[in-house]
């Protein structure tokens, strides 16, 4: 933790969380697909959705868990069916990252979700790469692709889903695992992982979300992540938590998705300041902002306004661990690092 940044009154440190460079690590960008880019591509595709305007779809965004977010969602696809789709959503997402100071993002895209209705991968990975591509030479953004496979369905779609994928592997950095946690616990991929990790993709999981610590634990020892996706409920586990600190495994924390889907009642009682007390390297990332209610600037200042024990430290600490935990290059953490001091010093 850097020493010498002094603490700011709420307002100035507010103002210090926008402007600082971040990177972000936990986004799906099927879940930045806002209500009116739903209804313009629905209009471009001829798709005919259930709901009748923007606010009634907005409206329908009341979850009570991850399942009963996963289903609006899923319906919330259907209206990617060409490349320029793919790419005018990364994009919208990619325009607001960098409005707010986001320099490096790693981006989720769940490629069974199009396949499974007849889009071709190729059509879903070239649009999306065409927006990162762009992004880094018109915004300033770097932006990398980490593709997750969906554990409500098998691993045998998931080794199918790989194998269509490593001839464009070229265009994504990694894979993960997201959807419906509970019942499909890390083990039941071990092989599609270690075949992704034999290609030299790199791993991350969502796991200790819904799931129990032990998804941490499994997702660590049989998939080898290198990055736990959420991991709140590791802090269950004092065993896990000092293992996580002392193997500086990064943990990629959603403030407002897990107040959205009730992992926990209300920003107040998240338990981030004890992770952070806990010396473990974690992250403040968006997760599905359209649907929770904030893209990363929204999560940062929301969270630290309803957590007033947190600091101009640690907002330091969130953002260097930000870039830390990234999979970028040693010499872009060296830059951006040197701008994070730069902005905390003009704070």
């Amino acid at each position: 933790m850097h020493p010498s940044w002094p603490d700011l009154p709420p307002e100035r440190l507010h103002r210090l969380l926008r402007a600082m460079p971040k990177a972000e690590l936990h986004v799906h960008v099927e879940g930045t697909l806002e209500p009116e880019l739903i209804f313009k591509l629905a209009r471009r595709n001829g798709v005919v959705l259930t709901y009748a305007s923007v606010g009634a779809l907005r409206a329908a965004y009341a979850f009570t868990d991850l399942q009963s977010f996963l289903d609006i969602y899923y319906a919330g696809t259907s209206v990617l069916c060409t490349e320029q789709d793919f790419f005018d959503m990364a994009w919208a997402y990619l325009e607001r990252a960098a409005a707010d100071k986001v320099v490096h993002a790693e981006i989720f895209f769940d490629p069974q979700t199009h396949t499974g209705r007849g889009v071709p991968f190729a059509t879903v990975i070239q649009g999306l790469e065409h927006a990162c591509r762009r992004a880094h030479s018109e915004l300033g953004v770097s932006a990398k692709l980490i593709l997750c496979f969906l554990r409500h369905l098998s691993e045998a779609e998931a080794l199918a889903t790989l194998d269509e994928a490593l001839p464009w592997q070229h265009h994504f950095i990694g894979v993960g695992l997201d959807s419906s946690e509970l019942g499909h616990p890390p083990e039941k991929f071990a092989r599609v992982f270690a075949r992704a990790r034999e290609r030299g993709l790199h791993v991350v999981a969502h796991a200790g979300e819904e799931g129990p610590p032990e998804y941490i634990r499994s997702a660590l020892d049989v998939l080898k992540a290198e990055r736990i996706d959420h991991g709140v409920r590791c802090i269950e586990d004092p065993d896990l938590v000092a293992r996580l600190a002392r193997e500086r495994v990064p943990l990629t924390v959603c403030p407002l998705s897990n107040v959205k889907l009730g992992v926990f009642a209300s920003l107040a009682r998240h338990n981030l300041p004890a992770l952070l007390d806990a010396g473990l390297c974690v992250t403040v990332n968006s997760d599905d902002p359209a649907y929770f209610g904030g893209y990363l600037n929204q999560n940062l200042v929301e969270t630290f306004a309803a957590l007033p024990v947190l600091n101009t430290r640690q907002a330091w600490q969130l953002a260097s661990n930000s870039f830390d935990a990234s999979f970028a290059t040693d010499s872009e953490k060296t830059r951006w690092r040197e701008a994070l001091d730069a902005a905390f010093a003009r704070a």
